[in-house]
């Protein structure tokens, strides 16, 4: 039970995410309460599910630099609200007991509108009402809009979480998640989060065209590991104004695609493949690696698709420790599952929303204020009261884990 001095009060939340990479969707169910200021999350386990192939095809259609028409928007809305309420129902049959509090759905981004640096939009479809319908749970989503309302980037919104996780951690360490886009976040006293470019998403985009759709990844780094990296084509790709804009900032596949990919190799002739995907995996090492030295970074604690990938590890590894001896480990080192970590951030977020608790801290997005985050659906027993006078978290702690 929480501490009497702390009103809130432990909920079972299952969280759910499908990345920038596109490649499954994840849900994360947990134990969370705050206590004394810590708020404490019990991981109960991840399931995760690809996508319907026909969804997923329709879904990579759309996508930008593709044209659309509201017609498709709305049948993914629906297809894919759908998917993720098949997975809510097996999260909470499998890993809570059939005992689930609520959802907290990111859902699937589309769209990241930045204009000037600044982002001004954001679309996550994937229709809560059929998890509302399906589990007879609320659902808590679509977080990002609020913040960019309040004048922040919309993301990365893994970085409230991550602060308050790191305060409790030696050193100045560096979360980092490796999906499509790579994100960092750094706590201490001013905490900051930003997108530091393409983590898997170019090297996705090189693979599927290079093999005709036969890959979508590069399955344990071995085209870049049979590669030679092509400086000219390196060059061309770190030229990029995003890398030198300051934080805090926001990126996406709106900016990092196949097209843009293939205006940086014309009038390179004759590059390999997997010296394409090798250059393509050092451009993440190298920019992830120069984003952590600009804040400092004395630890690197990855999480995310990429850390699967050993030829970006080793690389990035090699990075790091070049600027400044930076040592690299993951969030399965400190307890969480690296490819559930973000719907477990997810999870936190939904808590903190029905406990009318703030989901962001000053720095993380550029926002002017912190603000409670995201759309309640109502499930089969209306929305669940929140507690009158929660008080912010200081810091989170994975039960289990020694402090």
């Amino acid at each position: 039970m929480p501490h009497p001095t702390d009103p809130t009060r432990s909920l079972r939340i299952i969280g759910m995410m499908s990345g920038t990479s596109y490649d499954s969707i994840d849900a994360a169910a947990a134990d969370i309460t705050l206590e004394d200021g810590t708020l404490v999350l019990t991981p109960l386990g991840l399931a995760s599910e690809p996508y319907p192939a026909p969804l997923l095809a329709g879904l990579a259609a759309a996508l930008p630099p593709a044209a659309t028409t509201m017609e498709e928007v709305c049948q993914l809305d629906t297809g894919i609200g759908q998917a993720f309420a098949r997975l809510a129902v097996r999260a909470n049959a499998e890993l809570c007991g059939g005992t689930a509090d609520a959802v907290a759905s990111h859902g699937q981004t589309v769209f990241h509108w930045v204009d000037g640096g600044q982002a001004m939009g954001t679309l996550q479809i994937g229709q809560p009402a059929w998890i509302a319908e399906a589990t007879g749970c609320p659902v808590v989503s679509d977080f990002r809009p609020r913040d960019i309302a309040a004048g922040g980037q919309g993301a990365p919104l893994v970085g409230y979480f991550d602060a308050l996780w790191l305060r409790g951690l030696p050193g100045n360490p560096v979360a980092l998640n490796l999906g499509g886009i790579a994100n960092i976040t750094v706590g201490g006293a001013s905490p900051a989060a930003f997108d530091t470019g393409p983590a898997n998403a170019l090297i996705d985009a090189a693979v599927r065209h290079f093999t005709n759709g036969v890959q979508d990844y590069d399955v344990d780094g071995a085209l870049a590991a049979a590669g030679t990296v092509h400086q000219p084509l390196l060059e061309r790709l770190l030229a990029e104004p995003y890398y030198g804009r300051p934080a805090p900032k926001t990126t996406g596949k709106e900016l990092f695609h196949l097209p843009y990919l293939l205006s940086a190799l014309d009038g390179l002739a004759d590059v390999a493949a997997e010296d394409v995907v090798a250059t393509l995996t050092l451009l993440t090492a190298r920019t992830v690696a120069e984003a952590v030295a600009a804040v400092g970074g004395s630890t690197v604690i990855a999480s995310g698709g990429g850390t699967r990938n050993p030829a970006l590890m080793e690389l990035l590894r090699s990075e790091l420790h070049q600027r400044g001896g930076t040592t690299l480990q993951t969030s399965a080192d400190l307890g969480l599952d690296v490819m559930a970590k973000e719907a477990y951030a997810f999870a936190v977020l939904g808590y903190l929303t029905l406990n009318n608790l703030t989901g962001t801290l000053d720095g993380t997005t550029g926002a002017r204020h912190p603000s409670i985050l995201g759309s309640v659906t109502p499930g089969r027993n209306g929305i669940p009261a929140a507690a009158a006078h929660g008080r912010a978290p200081l810091s989170l702690r994975i039960a289990g884990i020694p402090s």
